[in-house]
């Protein structure tokens, strides 16, 4: 597989489908943010296990000669959901997964799709109707089941066969569909086809809203309509580090875009010169220890941080923390781990306008739980909560702390890299990966993306909180790793527990490059 390459446009998403109605969209004349759109409702059908329209997502977006903006489309928790509440059922440590009391904060992904068309104003190419009008059609017709899909189904099938309006969907006669399987999902393509003709407004302040509120009010969920009524997406300065290599752009929190940027704040500061090699996986994995220390103590609703995000990101601190770093020993480890799924999805236009976008219903398929009115299922975001004191304890209408990050950078040549992942917690440690592959050490594109990579902490399932490598590493730089301290587990080649990455760029003279992550469903397309 070779990096995507063109003059006009790109675009990467993990699912083939939803790559070719993103590419619809731009040879159409459309815009990168209207390509995305289409593609965010697209994959919501195609990958429903990662994301959808009950979950959460954020935007990063480059335009020419402007300033990246970001976009937070993460609703807050219902105005019922106090640690009381969750007390008083039952619940003193952990707030519950699965099932309607996990459907707790509004999902904010469509909000997020409003704010970002309404950035086009006049210069809109679609209307509303014609960017979801292929996530209906793949609604309504069926798509074939991924084989990501169809091994998770089986995978969560204990937690989720039981849930309410699973099953109907999601399941053939009570079992996991073989991959292939035809998926319809009519409720989900009226939905659409009716946020079409309404607009969005209609799921937070009109018929839907209603429905839904009604709906999860019956089954014992927090939410009612009214949490609906007051949900409104964010649009922020992003955080932002100079380096050696450009500038490079994440979201703020409740997200961990701070993380990310650390991790590549304080690599920079070590001199590592060449890629793949102990001091490059070494250096990066002790800087992503530093920036997860940070990021578990301080980062949740910004309106409750004890200090602003960009002073975790100062010259200073990133000196200071890479000086801590041990180019020979590894520093000791575990920190408590952040678990998701999510999609990421990149776009670029023949206008010169640059799109990361994330989206997600947090684990796979969320909450599990689908109104079989409208096929929408609710993500589970608010059992990211605690419900302790701290930054990120649950209160009504906060945020909780998001593992979701879209990254972007402008580097030094005037190339914009717009780059992200799904996985979690692996998302800082593959965004780092791809970003140092490319940008520093000048790997082609598709190469950054596909070689192996690892996971630092507990992969999902799992209980073991090693430095994950897939099998595909060199094995004297296995055993270099092993000897300087790093408890090390080797795991298969390819693994998708990696996360599904790509990356977009756009070159100052017109040239796009796209790729995809192999160990996803996707595809990169250019022209």
């Amino acid at each position: 597989m070779e990096t995507a390459l063109g003059r006009k446009y790109a675009m990467t998403a993990p699912h083939r489908l939803t790559a070719l109605v993103g590419r619809d969209v731009l040879e159409a004349g459309g815009s990168a943010i209207e390509a995305m759109v289409a593609a965010a409702a697209s994959i919501a059908v195609t990958y429903p296990h990662m994301n959808g329209i009950g979950g959460d997502a954020f935007w990063l977006i480059k335009r020419p000669g402007q300033a990246p903006i970001a976009l937070q489309g993460c609703g807050g928790a219902a105005a019922l959901a106090t640690p009381e509440w969750y007390t008083n059922q039952g619940f003193d440590q952990m707030l519950p997964s699965r099932g309607p009391l996990a459907a707790l904060t509004v999902p904010g992904a469509l909000g997020s799709w409003q704010a970002a068309l309404a950035l086009l104003g006049d210069d809109a190419r679609f209307s509303l109707a014609e960017l979801l009008a292929p996530a209906v059609r793949q609604a309504r017709d069926g798509v074939a089941m991924s084989r990501n899909q169809a091994q998770m189904t089986a995978d969560k099938h204990g937690e989720l066969a039981e849930v309410s309006g699973f099953a109907p969907v999601y399941l053939e006669n009570g079992a996991a569909p073989a991959p292939g399987a035809l998926m319809v999902q009519s409720a989900l393509a009226d939905t659409l086809e009716h946020l079409g003709r309404e607009g969005i407004e209609s799921f937070y302040r009109g018929d839907l809203a209603a429905t839904h509120g009604a709906y999860l009010e019956g089954l014992g969920s927090p939410l009612r309509a009214s949490d609906f009524n007051a949900s409104q997406p964010h649009r922020v300065t992003p955080l932002e580090i100079t380096t050696s290599l450009g500038t490079l752009y994440n979201m703020t929190p409740p997200t961990q875009g701070m993380a990310s940027l650390a991790i590549l704040g304080i690599f920079d500061r070590l001199g590592v010169e060449e890629s793949d090699g102990f001091a490059h996986i070494h250096g990066l994995v002790e800087a992503i220890k530093r920036a997860y220390r940070i990021r578990n103590a301080e980062l949740g609703d910004p309106d409750y941080m004890r200090q602003a995000p960009q002073s975790f990101l100062t010259d200073a601190l990133l000196a200071q923390l890479a000086g801590e770093i041990d180019m020979q020993r590894a520093l000791p480890w575990p920190e408590p781990e952040r678990v998701g799924d999510t999609i990421w999805m990149g776009a670029a236009d023949a206008d010169g306008t640059v799109v990361s976008f994330i989206q997600s219903v947090f684990w796979e398929f969320g909450s599990g739980v689908i109104c079989p009115e409208t096929g929408v299922l609710f993500q589970n975001r608010g059992a990211g909560f605690d419900l302790g004191p701290g930054p990120n304890q649950l209160a009504p209408g906060k945020r909780p702390f998001h593992t979701l990050n879209p990254a972007l950078a402008v580097l030094k040549d005037g190339r914009v890299f717009s780059y992200g992942t799904q996985g979690g917690d692996g998302q800082p440690q593959t965004q780092a990966a791809v970003f140092t592959r490319y940008a520093q050490f000048g790997v082609p594109l598709q190469e950054a993306v596909k070689r192996p990579r690892w996971l630092l902490g507990k992969a999902w399932g799992q209980d073991s909180t090693t430095l994950k490598l897939e099998s595909d590493f060199d094995p004297d730089l296995v055993a270099a790793l092993a000897d300087a301290g790093h408890n090390i587990e080797m795991v298969p080649a390819c693994n998708s527990l990696m996360g599904h990455a790509g990356a977009v760029v756009l070159h100052p003279d017109g040239l796009v490059e796209a790729a995809t992550d192999p160990r996803s469903d996707g595809a990169a397309l250019a022209l």
